[in-house]
């Protein structure tokens, strides 16, 4: 299917390209996962209803609703940018209107990711390079406190992965659990990839 096929199933809108910039050198320019990417991910990736899934750099919510509609998932987005954040807001209740039964499981909080206190049910977190390796690490280490205190198996998915946060990886108790090539791509850009890794 296409962008729009998606978008009418999940009676959103997520599509088109980011015209505000952010100021802080250390977040990204949002780009959405694309729909096709996603469903690679969850042809190859057993989700369960039981997962909560976390989106830092969430945007207008595209993952969230998307894996909330096809996994059963709860989802959680977390998003800097005040914009994104109410356009994701506008999604949740179109989405609302269409999908009743799934709207609980889903929310979207407007704050940085370092700041973002992660929930002890959460075990699924999502990275599409929203920001730069120094904040990725106090992230890992707010999920690794949340570990600590509340043990639980930890999933982190990385799309398109940076070469500084895999790097950093490497001097975590995080382990590489699997790497889901995104055809045909992948042969021309090797980091047209998924990561998988767990602790």
């Amino acid at each position: 299917m296409d962008e729009q096929a998606y978008e009418k199933i999940l009676n959103i809108k997520t599509t088109g390209e980011q015209k505000i910039f952010n100021k802080d050198y250390h977040y990204n320019r949002y780009e959405a996962t694309s729909y096709n990417v996603l469903t690679t991910l969850l042809h190859n990736y057993k989700f369960k209803p039981t997962d909560t899934i976390v989106d830092f750099g969430c945007g207008k919510g595209r993952l969230n609703f998307y894996f909330n509609y096809y996994a059963k998932c709860h989802t959680v987005g977390i998003e800097m940018n005040s914009f994104f954040y109410q356009q994701a807001q506008i999604n949740k209740t179109t989405y609302q209107a269409k999908h009743k039964k799934q709207l609980s499981f889903i929310s979207f909080e407007n704050c940085f990711a370092e700041e973002y206190e992660i929930n002890s049910q959460e075990n699924i977190f999502y990275f599409f390079n929203p920001f730069s390796v120094q904040i990725f690490q106090k992230v890992l280490n707010n999920i690794i406190n949340s570990v600590q205190t509340t043990p639980r198996p930890i999933t982190l998915i990385l799309y398109y992965p940076d070469i500084d946060y895999i790097n950093h990886l490497e001097s975590t108790a995080f382990s590489l659990l699997q790497e889901i090539k995104i055809e045909p791509n992948y042969h021309q850009d090797s980091r047209n990839t998924f990561l998988i890794h767990t602790m």
